[in-house]
């Protein structure tokens, strides 16, 4: 399925040229004259997109219909265009998160260039968000107890230490710990340390936490 591209501008013939460059180069293309426009008109974030906003529209503008798609957890990425380029307003953007800032006119080659960089950065932070959203899944289906070991596990703790600990034998902990890595989906210790720090288990020191 082709990607998206959202152009917001409140110049019609503009955005007409927009739609024509990005249908030719494979995109499908919504456009919208305002930013409310596009708020009442927002479109799932189920596939792949790209928002290109206009700084200066009348309303809302660029940056704070950025400020308010951030406000509503959209994450869709936001490449501007502005027809003056203002090093305040460029900062504050990219610093908000923007991928882009590009002064018009602009050519077919430099938008392309951007909207590809822009929507490639918007799949791997997804992919990472769906990677991170299962790995909880997993972590959630552990018992109580399995969960208790997972975190002595991810701590260093040895068998004799963790049966110490919780007040068990080691040939259960030994079960527990089969059990922690099959649900976890890991085949070495090092994979479920490396789960652990991707989910924030694990603070600087190497102590588990929550």
């Amino acid at each position: 399925m082709p990607g998206l591209i959202l152009v917001v501008d409140d110049d019609v013939s503009f955005r007409t040229a927009m739609e024509r460059r990005l249908k030719l180069a494979g995109y499908d293309v919504v456009t919208y004259a305002s930013a409310q426009d596009l708020l009442d008109r927002l479109p799932s974030e189920e596939r792949s997109a790209c928002l290109l906003l206009d700084v200066q529209i009348p309303g809302l503008s660029g940056p704070e219909l950025q400020a308010r798609l951030l406000e509503l957890g959209s994450t869709l990425p936001i490449v501007f265009l502005t027809g003056h380029a203002d090093t305040q307003t460029t900062v504050r953007a990219i610093k908000a998160g923007a991928e882009d800032f590009l002064t018009k006119p602009v050519s077919s080659e430099e938008l392309i260039n951007a909207v590809e960089r822009a929507m490639s950065r918007h799949e791997a932070a997804r992919a990472q968000q769906g990677k991170l959203v299962t790995l909880r899944a997993l972590v959630a289906s552990l018992t109580p107890r399995e969960r208790q070991v997972f975190d002595l596990m991810v701590r260093g703790k040895i068998n004799k230490q963790i049966a110490y600990q919780l007040g068990t034998t080691e040939r259960t902990v030994k079960a527990h710990r089969h059990q922690v890595m099959e649900k976890m989906q890991v085949n070495s210790f090092a994979e479920l340390v490396s789960v652990a720090e991707r989910l924030g288990m694990l603070d600087p020191n190497g102590a588990a936490g929550k």
